[in-house]
């Protein structure tokens, strides 16, 4: 502790430290409940978890804003669990470290958690408050955003007495969000069978790293590598060239995180050993000339390891190579009604094999039930020409945006009031909780917004410290400037 707490605003930053030693992986968030439950009690506030583990507290109005309209300040407690490869880190057990590099915070070797701690954080601070004119406030500080909404999908009416969200999960300070895309999961499977490796080949394991990755969502614009499909590109290649045989693979390891590495273990005939080799060195220097401004330090190598047990079966391998060859991938469309914004876009997230299945996991997303809709049977078509077992889950609505919002227009009038300059007004490509939570409380006017974070899903993320500033300062400001109830 105290590595953050000469940074301002001081409360923010210190509940963040505080945050950033309490272990909270999505799916895994038993011990940041209790912290955030014990931390409403300790306030003498009224403090509820659901059946899901949502935490709900509820802070009554100061003096002389009784009349203002009740305010939800809401935020997800869960973290993206992204670490490098060469780092130690148990994310269910140990500390994320922050440390400070000029303007920015980040993490050492693994995701920070200002997604959304900072939003949380800050939320925190306006409950400690003492000297901040507020009407009725509440928190709601959900589970499991990052890997399947499952606070917000849980979350029952009747717990939220609010006339007015405001969604502190955005990542670029001075824009409101009024909208979101909406979402589904594809989980593709295939069953291999396993067979003897044949004399005279060698073993060796396929390394692609070094590529940035980020969030599959905000990031998905900059057209970053995905290793997923650039691994599958050298195996397409290998395995008609070279007869290479695949034993193992293993690239990515969440849907919302375009991934940064993928591994494979193959065996190559010793009469293709040497072409095989100068072939890896050769598709290094491709991908990185491709890529060359967003992913410049890409590395492809083959290391020689031991002889696998087995490898699998030729009709499966040639099956997922041409499957994932040809997988819809990265930025479909943009949208036409906001320019510069993802319409619909996928993520082909996680190729994993293990005891006789391999798993293909990807991500849709779009602003567009529509499109949405077309691009689940792309994705369907093609892997129904395999003898893959396909499904969709999880799908969640998009947020249609509402540019006659009473509580947009009093975030402008503050923010041009405070700022000098008029706030931009966008969606976003990803998949907030607002579209949920506006299906459980239709009547709740939203927006969204947040400080600056950059690299979010990865072990890359920072924080922009003189934006938090800026964000506290506003949502402070938003919060006294509460519209009136009628």
């Amino acid at each position: 502790m105290g590595k953050l707490n000469h940074l301002k605003p001081t409360q923010v930053w210190e509940n963040f430290e505080a945050l950033c030693n309490i272990p909270r992986p999505s799916k895994k968030e038993e011990k940041v409940i209790k912290f955030m439950k014990e931390f409403g009690e300790k306030l003498g506030l009224k403090t509820i978890v659901d059946e899901v583990g949502n935490v709900i507290i509820k802070k009554p109005a100061t003096k002389g804003m009784e009349n203002r309209l009740g305010i939800i300040l809401q935020g997800h407690i869960d973290m993206v669990p992204q670490k490098n490869s060469d780092k130690v880190h148990d994310f269910e057990k140990d500390p994320i470290v922050p440390w400070v590099d000029g303007d920015w915070v980040k993490a050492t070797g693994t995701t920070l958690g200002a997604d959304n701690g900072l939003g949380v954080s800050a939320t925190m601070a306006i409950l400690q408050s003492k000297d901040i004119a507020h009407g009725p406030i509440e928190a709601l500080l959900t589970i499991d955003e990052e890997t399947g909404m499952t606070g917000a999908f849980g979350l029952k009416s009747g717990v939220l007495d609010g006339d007015i969200l405001l969604n502190l999960d955005s990542e670029d300070e001075g824009e409101l969000y009024v909208g979101c895309a909406g979402g589904i999961d594809a989980s593709i499977k295939f069953n291999y069978k396993e067979e003897e490796v044949s004399v005279n080949h060698t073993a060796y394991k396929l390394l692609l790293t070094g590529l940035k990755g980020g969030h599959s969502g905000l990031e998905i614009i900059l057209y970053r590598g995905n290793s997923n499909k650039l691994m599958n590109r050298f195996l397409k290649f290998a395995s008609k060239k070279f007869n290479v045989r695949i034993s193992s693979i293993e690239g990515g390891s969440l849907r919302n995180a375009i991934p940064r590495e993928s591994f494979v273990t193959v065996v190559v005939p010793n009469n293709n050993e040497a072409e095989f080799l100068i072939a890896v060195s050769n598709y290094e220097k491709i991908y990185r000339k491709e890529f060359s401004d967003c992913d410049p330090d890409i590395k492809l190598v083959a290391e020689k390891t031991s002889a696998p047990n087995s490898v699998i079966d030729l009709k499966t391998q040639n099956e997922l190579i041409n499957t994932i060859y040809s997988c819809p991938n990265g930025v479909i469309r943009m949208s036409d009604s906001m320019k510069g914004m993802v319409e619909t876009s996928t993520n082909l997230a996680i190729v994993k094999s293990n005891n006789g299945t391999i798993l293909i996991a990807c991500l849709l997303r779009s602003s567009v039930d529509s499109a949405k809709d077309d691009l689940v049977e792309a994705i369907h078509s093609n892997f129904a020409l395999s003898s893959a077992n396909i499904k969709f889950e999880g799908g969640y609505p998009g947020w249609k945006p509402n540019m006659n919002s009473a509580i947009l227009k009093t975030a402008g009038e503050v923010y041009q009031k405070k700022f000098g300059k008029v706030p931009e007004v966008k969606a976003i490509h990803a998949g907030l909780e607002c579209g949920l939570l506006g299906g459980v409380y239709p009547n709740l006017d939203m927006l969204s917004f947040g400080p600056t974070i950059r690299y979010p899903h990865s072990p890359d993320e920072k924080a922009l410290i003189p934006s938090v500033q800026k964000f506290w300062d506003f949502l402070v400001e938003v919060i006294k400037n509460a519209p009136l109830k009628k």
